[in-house]
């Protein structure tokens, strides 16, 4: 039995970018940080902060450019892909990214208000998950103006400002 799974919770180091390929389909690039903290032998907390490319296709990735910001909180799950580039210096590289196929969006940084929602896509909202040619460059997508911050607010625990473990009777739901 193989499984290729990837759960992912952490901030964005940037603003989506979202471009079309050259087949028309919409591909969204976020950065994604996830730190881990832990006590040493002596009892110094330790911090250690890790980043990840998340790769988006078709409908999530519309989804993403017009709702995520920088620093926002984000769950993503999906799979590992290893692939292939030559750098504009003619050097042949490798990178790892995680191909995104659920997405939830979590709370904006401070400052900014409003919380976020989430979305899971149906099987439908995009034929598959990368352009069959391997050739992923696109040409930018024009810039649109993001949509008002969201007035419900729903529930969530921001993990940054817990200090103890999260008790059950915290969850929301």
């Amino acid at each position: 039995m193989n499984v290729n799974r990837v759960i992912l919770v952490g901030r964005l180091t940037r603003d989506p970018d979202v471009r079309t390929t050259q087949t028309g389909q919409t591909v969204a690039t976020i950065g994604v940080a996830t730190s881990h903290r832990w006590n040493d032998k002596a009892g110094q907390k330790q911090e250690k902060t890790e980043f990840h490319t998340v790769v988006l296709w078709g409908k999530l990735a519309e989804i993403a450019g017009q709702y995520l910001t920088k620093g926002q909180e984000c769950f993503f799950e999906g799979r590992l892909q290893t692939r292939s580039f030559v750098g504009k210096d003619g050097i042949e590289r490798k990178t790892t990214e995680i191909v995104g196929e659920t997405m939830q969006m979590g709370s904006r940084p401070q400052g900014q208000g409003g919380q976020g929602g989430g979305y899971a896509p149906r099987q439908d909202d995009y034929s598959s998950h990368a352009p069959a040619s391997g050739g992923s460059s696109s040409a930018p997508r024009p810039a649109t103006q993001r949509p008002a911050p969201i007035e419900d607010e729903i529930p969530t625990i921001n993990l940054d400002d817990e200090k103890d473990e999260i008790r059950i009777e915290d969850v929301p739901f």
